[in-house]
């Protein structure tokens, strides 16, 4: 009956999740979850792969162990990050993370190698420092890609880990400003222009091939066999993919990060979209992505952290609502992407030295809220489509605040309902893989297993 497995990892944990249709309804149960987060090094901020890795291995493990293999599984994560391997298939460390500075020193170079409006023109990303590109930017001027000779995103080099077969998937790979919007595929010009080897690089697969079987070592590690199948490897492109979504839909996929947008057949590339700092990241079915990243319950998570998480999140929900302060700032603002101190970043964004924990999340919830409203007002401005309601999906999904107040900035119907989109999107293509389901029918199923609900005031 446990058909499938998604193992869903984020920045800050991961899940293994079992699915499996029941009655005509998804089913879902979580059997594994670990830690995952950025570790402090001399070159700053990286990933610990090896650990990570031993963590995705005793998660399958574990479905053995409770007599619930499954026949086949998939692995999301976030995306931009990577790895590099020799021509001997082993990693050289390490895996920057995106949190890493090392990118703020490249922005002159990489402005020399293609202006960014002619970077966007081609690839349809938006600009963050962290992006890809300008990681292996760094990594050519350090010298890392001479010794190079493959490139994987993170679920794909997990995938290879449990496979011994390497694969670059779509909806992950358009994250890196190196994928071409009209083919699909790498781009050759902008590979040239920034000196980093063709060579690196897989044609890119799509969501539904096969990765590989497990390694005979992973058979006997698991006690049992599965074929690794490709979901969306992008989180946020298989939480979409959960999404019921109608052309006139915005998403929220609410998390560390927020994202923020609607899907489209084609790209939105224009001087308004490159203003608005759109991205245009690939979905299932070669569809497209429009949307804006901002910061998300990062916010939350870090400031619960400056105070020894001795607050819970609904602790620190009812102490905003108890505030009368709703200043705004800028949650975007670079001071915010890995600040020593939140709370004191974030009294300086505010210009109020002083102010009380209750005030401080109280305008970091309305800063979300009309930061997500803004974004719905440019989808609108540069798709030319009026959105007739909000859908919010993930584990942010579950703050019940932050939920009204989208509907109150936005002035639109918010619905919520799907917190496990990304798992859920996962297994759908999985599903969608071994069923034949088309993307319509797999979006059918979910919406009639999880019942959305609309947020009242």
């Amino acid at each position: 009956m446990y058909d499938y497995l998604a193992i869903d990892i984020g920045a800050s944990g991961g899940r293994h999740i079992l699915g499996w249709v029941e009655e005509g309804r998804l089913r879902l149960e979580e059997v594994y979850r670990f830690p995952n987060g950025v570790i402090q090094t001399e070159q700053g901020l990286v990933w610990d792969m090896e650990a990570l890795t031993k963590e995705v291995c005793k998660g399958i493990r574990r479905c053995g162990e409770l007599g619930k293999a499954p026949r086949t599984l998939a692995i999301d994560t976030w995306g931009v990050d990577y790895v590099l391997l020799d021509k001997e298939g082993r990693e050289i460390p390490p895996a920057y993370a995106y949190r890493n500075s090392r990118t703020l020193a490249v922005r002159q170079q990489a402005e020399e190698c293609l202006p960014f409006p002619a970077l966007y023109g081609r690839t349809g990303i938006q600009r963050q420092d962290f992006n890809t590109v300008y990681q292996l930017l760094c990594d050519r001027m350090a010298g890392r890609l001479e010794g190079a000779a493959h490139f994987l995103m993170i679920p794909d080099y997990l995938a290879y880990r449990l496979t011994g077969q390497m694969k670059n998937e779509y909806t992950n790979a358009t994250t890196t400003s190196l994928v071409n919007a009209e083919t699909g595929d790498w781009d050759p010009a902008v590979l040239e222009r920034f000196g980093i080897p063709a060579s690196l690089f897989l044609p890119l697969s799509q969501p539904g091939e096969t990765a590989g079987e497990f390694t005979r070592g992973m058979r006997e590690y698991a006690g049992f066999s599965a074929r690794v199948v490709l979901c969306a490897t992008h989180d946020t492109a298989s939480a979409v993919a959960a999404c019921p979504l109608d052309g006139r839909t915005a998403y929220i996929s609410s998390g560390t990060w927020s994202l923020v947008g609607t899907e489209r057949r084609e790209p939105a590339i224009s001087e308004e979209s490159r203003r608005h700092n759109f991205t245009n990241e690939g979905g299932v079915g070669r569809r497209f992505r429009v949307l804006k990243n901002i910061m998300g319950t990062w916010l939350f998570q870090n400031i619960r952290r400056c105070l020894g998480s001795v607050y819970s999140y609904d602790d620190m929900m009812r102490l905003a609502m108890q505030s009368g302060c709703a200043e705004r700032f800028d949650v975007n603002h670079p001071s915010l992407t890995a600040p020593d101190n939140m709370l004191e970043a974030v009294k300086a964004l505010l210009g109020q030295p002083e102010a009380g924990l209750g005030d401080i999340l109280n305008s970091a919830y309305h800063s979300l809220a009309s930061a997500y409203a803004d974004a719905v007002r440019e989808i609108e401005e540069i798709t030319g489509e009026r959105m007739n309601r909000v859908v919010i999906v993930g584990g942010g999904s579950k703050d019940a605040y932050l939920n009204r107040l989208t509907a109150q900035y936005t002035g639109l119907p918010v619905f919520t309902g799907l917190q496990e989109a990304t798992a859920t999107g996962n297994i759908l293509a999985q599903l969608m893989a071994d069923q034949g389901l088309s993307l319509q029918q797999a979006r059918a199923l979910a919406q009639s297993s999880f019942d959305m609900k609309e947020v009242t005031a």
